[in-house]
């Protein structure tokens, strides 16, 4: 039985096969490199996220600093400090008398 003549397209194709899975392979890549979750487009938002943080961290950093204040003022080590007591007091137990009035420390 003859076998089938090969066509000239047949070593052609074979020989183009490894040099286009190459460029698929590296067209991939590239792909997720620009357009992917950490490519470079997400670079912009990222850097959004950040600086949004770094204000929140920001906030909460005078946040603890305030409360790290009012602990020293409260510390029995060093005698705790009469107006903060009675200020937390009076908060607390929302205890005032009419004709007072609080002023708080911020």
């Amino acid at each position: 039985m003859p076998s089938a003549p090969k066509s000239r397209l047949t070593p052609l194709l074979q020989s183009a096969g490894i040099p286009a899975l190459a460029i698929i392979f590296m067209g991939f890549f590239g792909y997720y490199a620009v357009m992917g979750p950490n490519g470079l487009l997400r670079y912009r938002e990222y850097s959004r996220a950040y600086a949004k943080r770094e204000a929140e961290f920001a906030q909460l950093d005078k946040r603890r600093a305030a409360l790290r204040n009012q602990v020293a003022l409260l510390d029995p080590k060093r005698g705790a400090n009469p107006d903060m007591v009675d200020e937390l007091v009076r908060k607390e137990l929302n205890v005032a008398h009419p004709d007072e009035i609080i002023v708080p420390l911020n």
